[in-house]
């Protein structure tokens, strides 16, 4: 299994969404921001997800399209997306295969415990569907626009 790596082809993959089966291949033509975060409708994930929707727009006029992907079901995403009006789809990788070819699920501490879950990561991927951009155990405030404007650098 490749495991994504800046300068080299995003792994491709196919996948359960929002919008139904979604693969990387079908965004040739456009740049792609792949997000992880851990789960729909918890504190962070919320307000990152809000703010990928609130710059949603200018995501598409840069050339660009934003998708999110967790390990919730697909029942959970719709409803995540249905309660925060996310205009992108959400990948439901229950079964862990995107995440795993991303390297996003680690060992982390919740409350004084090891659990293994996914390190909020986004992926950003050219039009040709080289991972020029990487960005790993992010903080949300200011991050969906760090991104926009690396999104508009390669546009």
């Amino acid at each position: 299994m490749t495991i994504a790596s800046i300068g080299k082809p995003a792994p491709d993959f196919e996948a359960d969404s929002t919008i139904g089966r979604i693969s990387l291949g079908q965004c040739r033509g456009r740049a792609v921001v792949l997000y992880f975060y851990p789960k729909d409708n918890t504190p962070g994930c919320t307000v990152e997800g809000q703010n990928f929707r609130d710059l949603h727009e200018q995501f598409l006029a840069s050339g660009c399209v934003v998708i999110g992907v967790s390990r919730d079901s697909l029942k959970s995403h719709e409803n995540f997306c249905a309660k925060h009006t996310l205009p992108f789809p959400l990948i439901a990788d229950a079964d862990e295969t995107v995440c795993n070819l991303y390297g996003v699920i680690k060992q982390k501490n919740m409350y004084g415990k090891q659990v293994r879950g996914i390190e909020r990561s986004t992926f950003l991927i050219d039009a040709y569907g080289v991972l020029v951009q990487e960005w790993r155990g992010i903080r949300v405030p200011g991050h969906a626009r760090e991104v926009l404007q690396a999104a508009r650098s390669i546009g």
